[in-house]
């Protein structure tokens, strides 16, 4: 039988034969941490005897989590983080200049096809919408990475999901992965590979694609990827910080099994309280009454994200008694999201517009909730006190669901306050 992305790419990075459930040392193309897990992993490579990282230009801090540092426990953690990645010569960008990893790091051609792609930071496997096989590790491990440049992994198996026919304007991204964990659980693809394709992702925006990569570790697996196309070429060719060579899968790959979704059959979804796979049809949950909505995250913080938002909002007030915070996700979609006039459209509307950061999304900083406050999130966690208290509730849902709910005080299917017309807007790369 032939190979999946997942093992075709483990394959080029090895000296092994790298067939399912084989454990194979690779090359790793990339390597980086955050503010939060980035001091850990600096800590263990001085602990283990390393002297300098493997390659300065493919490994990586980036400060995103608690930045602009929100308290003096923050502040020191950053600090011992840029004080080795400048010792140690890697690349390092300061707040202002950068945006949530997961954001920034493709946008900046660091992530490319074919590429081993390692992060400390479960949503590295984000990268994985342009083909890159990008997975999460422990600080512990991300240091062996940076000393050695290496790493082992265990070919996983792989789930093939497709989906069919002509995406309705409504349907975005987050929409498609919220219903793939809906069918198949938080547990449903534990340790495999989810791989995407079909015709209905042809004309799929990156944007979207980086959506639905994003939350592939919140159904289990260890990566979610792309097979790489022409979207995904165009993106990658004018951004790329090095050469890179795309890898495909065998026409008789062998899968575990795949999922098929009709998109005449989909409609916007939301995971309610407290498990990413709770998920419901928006019309079906009751509209809840809510305290706050937060568009943004390394799910949802694109300049598309920020388009429907923004557009849905146009015009509209936020409910009162709502908080509405938006963050986009780097300063590539801040500047595009102020030449394009959003972010007016969101202040105008009495949402406020912060810098780019993860904040609210792991109960950070900017936006946490109270005891008995319901948040509508455009992020990719909603586990019991994920976002502040553990007696608030978080709703996981599209940015245009999450708009839609800004100005109506209640979880609202974005149809119903949209026209048909509306959606014919939000066609875009």
């Amino acid at each position: 039988m032939g190979r999946t992305l997942v093992s075709a790419i483990i394959a080029a990075h090895s000296s092994q034969e790298a067939m399912e459930g084989e454990i194979c040392q690779v090359k790793v193309d990339f390597a980086f941490a955050n503010d939060i897990t980035g001091a850990p992993a600096a800590a263990s490579f001085l602990e283990m005897g390393a002297e300098k990282v493997f390659d300065p230009q493919r490994c990586a801090f980036l400060p995103d989590h608690f930045t602009p540092n929100k308290d003096i426990a923050s502040a020191e953690q950053t600090k011992n983080g840029r004080e080795f990645a400048k010792k140690q010569g890697m690349l390092y960008w300061e707040v202002g200049r950068v945006g949530i990893e997961h954001a920034f790091l493709p946008e900046q051609g660091y992530i490319l096809p074919g590429d081993i792609i390692i992060g400390a930071d479960s949503h590295t496997c984000t990268g994985g919408a342009l083909g890159a096989l990008s997975t999460g590790v422990g600080s512990t491990d991300l240091a062996a990475v940076w000393a050695l440049g290496e790493t082992w992994l265990k070919v996983p198996p792989t789930i093939r999901v497709e989906f069919k026919g002509k995406r309705p304007s409504w349907i975005t991204g987050k929409d498609m992965i919220l219903s793939l964990i809906g069918r198949i659980s938080v547990q449903g693809a534990r340790y495999m590979a989810l791989e995407f394709g079909g015709e209905g992702i042809e004309d799929l925006p990156m944007d979207d694609r980086f959506t639905i990569a994003n939350m592939a570790v919140e159904a289990g697996a260890k990566t979610g990827l792309f097979v790489p196309d022409g979207k995904t070429l165009e993106y990658a060719r004018s951004r790329a910080a090095r050469s890179f060579t795309p890898l495909y899968p065998d026409r008789d790959a062998s899968y575990v099994r795949t999922e098929i979704f009709d998109f005449e059959e989909m409609t916007p979804v939301a995971a309610m309280p407290h498990s990413p796979d709770n998920v419901k049809p928006v019309r079906e949950c009751g509209s809840p009454e809510i305290d706050q909505v937060f568009i943004g995250a390394c799910t949802n913080g694109r300049l598309r994200d920020i388009e429907a938002a923004a557009k849905m909002m146009e015009g509209k007030k936020v409910a009162d008694g709502v908080r509405c915070i938006v963050i986009p996700a780097s300063y590539e979609v801040y500047n595009a999201a102020m030449d394009k006039g959003y972010l007016r459209t969101f202040t105008e509307a009495g949402a406020v517009v912060c810098t780019p950061t993860c904040g609210p999304c792991l109960g950070g900083h900017m936006g946490i909730l109270a005891a008995g406050e319901r948040c509508v999130s455009t992020s990719n966690r909603n586990f019991v006190g994920r976002m502040g208290s553990p007696k608030s509730e978080l709703i996981l849902a599209s940015p245009l669901t999450a708009a839609a709910s800004a100005v109506t005080g209640r979880l609202t299917d974005p149809r119903d306050v949209a026209s048909a017309e509306f959606f014919n807007t939000l066609e875009g790369k």
